[in-house]
């Protein structure tokens, strides 16, 4: 921290890589949009760079980048509605699942992931948002709160009522399978 505190471009270096793969993915997830993430997230250390003076504790640093991190990303929302750009959009797994499963229990979790992603795209952002850093973030709802500025009643109400409308959009949403 003290590196980055003198502006050595190492220490950011470090920081990028340690947290670049979560905060993108957080990203993708809450604007639906590679690119859109990736500026997110690159704006995301670019302020932290400069003002890593605000923060108070180190510990927190995961938190205070997640923060920034859904602040750009609430403002590409509210800029534009990436939903029109690429609606089907989806994250490409990290390694080659399918080698260490059978084809088709492969292709039964593909669908199934396809399904969740599409159906967690529908949510409004602010569930989306606690459903995205709570499960695939796995974060605390007392790290959730800190990350979005939201008390902790909202977060769990948001938590509730994302997990109901994803129930609705999963098992009444007409995601059965398309083949009849």
């Amino acid at each position: 921290m003290q590196k980055l505190r003198e502006k050595d471009q190492e220490a950011l270096k470090t920081i990028m890589e340690q947290y670049g793969d979560l905060l993108l993915r957080t990203a993708y997830l809450l604007v639906r949009d590679q690119q859109a993430a990736e500026e997110a997230v690159q704006d995301t250390f670019i302020t932290a760079f400069h003002k890593i003076d605000q923060l108070q504790d180190a510990a927190k640093l995961k938190s205070w980048l997640t923060r920034i991190t859904i602040n750009r990303c609430r403002m590409k929302q509210r800029t534009w509605d990436w939903r029109h750009l690429f609606p089907f959009a989806r994250i490409e797994p990290e390694h080659n699942e399918a080698e260490e499963m059978l084809p088709d229990d492969y292709l039964l979790k593909e669908w199934r992931n396809a399904k969740l992603s599409d159906a967690i795209h529908k949510l409004k952002y602010s569930y989306r948002e606690a459903i995205i850093l709570y499960y695939y973030n796995e974060l605390s709802i007392q790290e959730i709160v800190e990350s979005t500025g939201a008390n902790v009643n909202t977060v769990k109400a948001r938590l509730a009522r994302g997990r109901a409308q994803l129930k609705v959009l999963l098992t009444k949403g007409g995601f059965e399978d398309e083949r009849g």
